[in-house]
């Protein structure tokens, strides 16, 4: 189980890695994200801005803490709460119809969906199993099988959006919502 574990905080610190780095690139990046947050419409306007910045601030803490097996179960945590806050913020805009978008890691903008709350869920349950006791040392070689299998389911979440872009706009009669940000 200690193998999981590994693989599990792996996961959230890359993919919490890859979202704060995409809302923190530069300015263009963060303000995007700020009009983003004010377009929920789920805080007051004049706070959205302090809102995206903490949202990516928290991001970053949980990748770095879920990283250090010294933090202890903070990062997992951390990564929980945040993941948890971002389904019922999807599940409020969705059911308010809402057509706020996601570029959750900074390269795609597209509407919130149940592609989110999915990929959401999948980080939920890397999150409690992140949480499970471990005891004993890690073998080397082992870890580092389970930090590349972490780093392995951690590529196709952060590239979700542009993953179902590519089949959507691959379907003779579908219409594709992927719009690249610049």
């Amino acid at each position: 189980m200690m193998y999981v574990v590994i693989a599990c905080r792996a996961l959230l610190a890359l993919v919490f890695l890859a979202s704060a780095a995409g809302k923190l690139r530069g300015r263009d990046a963060l303000a995007g994200f700020t009009a983003e947050v004010r377009a929920w419409r789920l805080v007051p306007a004049r706070a959205s801005g302090a809102v995206a910045a903490g949202v990516a601030g928290a991001e970053a803490v949980a990748a770095v803490l879920s990283a250090l097996p010294v933090a202890g179960r903070s990062g997992p945590v951390l990564a929980g709460l945040l993941v948890a806050v971002f389904t019922t913020g999807i599940v409020i805009t969705r059911a308010r119809g809402t057509t706020a978008r996601c570029s959750c890691f900074g390269r795609t903008a597209v509407p919130l969906g149940r592609r989110h709350l999915v990929r959401n869920g999948f980080l939920l349950a890397a999150a409690g199993l992140a949480l499970l006791p471990v005891t004993g040392p890690a073998g080397l070689p082992a870890a580092v099988v389970a930090v590349g299998a972490g780093a392995a389911a951690a590529l196709p979440v952060v590239t979700l959006d542009e993953i179902v872009g590519l089949f959507a706009s691959s379907a003779p009669s579908s219409s594709s919502t992927h719009t690249p940000r610049s």
